[in-house]
């Protein structure tokens, strides 16, 4: 795999340039309310441009392709970049601006496909391809996997740091701790069963940890629970798993919270959040871990309970390497201004999973 560091701006110059950046970021009213991914890939577009090249960039936003790119050209804007925004590929093969923002790409038929046609489309509109896009890496799309099969192809600067950073998990230094959040298990399992065996501890909240109470026999209410198989049942009494003690709970009122222990939980009690026990009891688990992993929220974040996946993220110790990845912890963390505790945080959620189970990605490997 070779890195645009390597090109030169002899390399560059006066060369078309696609780069399949994820710009899928919030979007509220008009305007971009989380810019992670966008600054991430900034000094890829900068060095690009600098070195003399015609930079098309690609990306999409939400699953359907519904929705428009159009405030994200803002946001760029205002950050002084002189863009074209352009929602046709006629436009952008004609098009001298140094700087092209195309409209989301998942409205091109063919793209989540990876159809031929859409391929060849994408590919006549450049010279050089550049993927600048870790979280999308592993789907098997047009603008991920096939335009590089016919185009000299290179990683940007982000997505050569996601790899860089993502191997030191797979020979960490010892003890590794492993924190867990969110709510399926699918997508969790895997690295579950790759890394039981080289970890310390694993802390694990949010709807994973509710199934997993669950499959012990306790109660957990109206709480969000994954399907109970016979290995998440086995998982369930795995010593190096530690599942919390307290939660916060809604009570008979929606407005009503309240800090429940586990052997105190009702029929009729929804879980929202780790209690102030288990946010203790966590932290003293990762205390003196010197590789931390961190995917997934300890609570239902998308619905303002926030409080444990903070409290996790002060508790990591000083002096240790920790990854955090999955876009609603990453939320959670830049709500509290604390995006800066952990050593690393991935641009990907399901890829980061995905790449640490498998050591690489489908649109990693179509680089090679």
């Amino acid at each position: 795999m070779k890195i645009i560091s390597s090109l030169s701006k002899k390399d560059l110059s006066g060369k078309k340039v696609l780069a399949r950046v994820d710009f899928n970021v919030p979007i509220r009213n008009g305007k971009v309310v989380e810019s992670m991914r966008i600054d991430e890939a900034l000094p890829t577009i900068k060095f690009l441009l600098k070195n003399g090249a015609q930079v098309i960039l690609v990306s999409h936003l939400g699953g359907d392709g519904q929705s428009s790119l159009r405030p994200v050209a803002k946001y760029l804007a205002g950050l002084k970049f002189k863009i074209k925004f352009i929602d046709d590929l006629e436009s952008i093969a004609k098009t001298k601006e140094p700087l092209v923002l195309f409209e989301n790409i998942r409205r091109l038929a063919g793209e989540q496909e990876n159809d031929s046609a859409l391929v060849k489309k994408l590919t006549d509109l450049a010279d050089l391809y550049v993927n600048e896009a870790f979280s999308v890496c592993h789907r098997q799309h047009a603008s991920v996997v096939g335009v590089p099969k016919f185009l000299p192809s290179y990683a940007g600067l982000r997505l050569a740091k996601e790899i860089a950073e993502l191997k030191k998990i797979d020979k960490p230094v010892s003890p590794l701790a492993i924190i867990l959040g969110g709510a399926k298990f699918k997508t969790k399992f895997p690295l579950l069963k790759k890394f039981l065996p080289k970890v310390e501890v694993m802390c694990v909240g949010g709807a994973l940890a509710n199934t997993l109470i669950k499959a012990r026999g306790q109660e957990v209410g109206v709480s969000l629970v994954d399907e109970i198989t016979p290995e998440i049942k086995k998982l369930a009494h795995d010593k190096k798993i530690i599942l919390p003690i307290d939660f916060v709970v809604v009570g008979r009122q929606k407005s009503e919270l309240v800090v429940k222990k586990v052997d105190e939980l009702s029929a009729k009690d929804k879980i929202v959040d780790l209690g102030p026990r288990t946010a203790k009891l966590f932290g003293e688990k990762i205390s003196d871990a010197k590789t931390i992993l961190w995917n997934g929220p300890l609570g239902l974040v998308e619905e303002g309970f926030i409080h444990g996946t903070i409290a996790m993220a002060r508790s990591l110790p000083k002096g240790t390497f920790s990854v955090l990845g999955g876009g609603d912890s990453v939320e959670a963390l830049r709500q509290a201004k604390l995006l800066k505790k952990p050593s690393f945080v991935s641009t990907g959620g399901g890829a980061m999973l995905e790449f640490l189970v498998t050591g690489s990605l489908p649109g990693i490997k179509a680089l090679s």
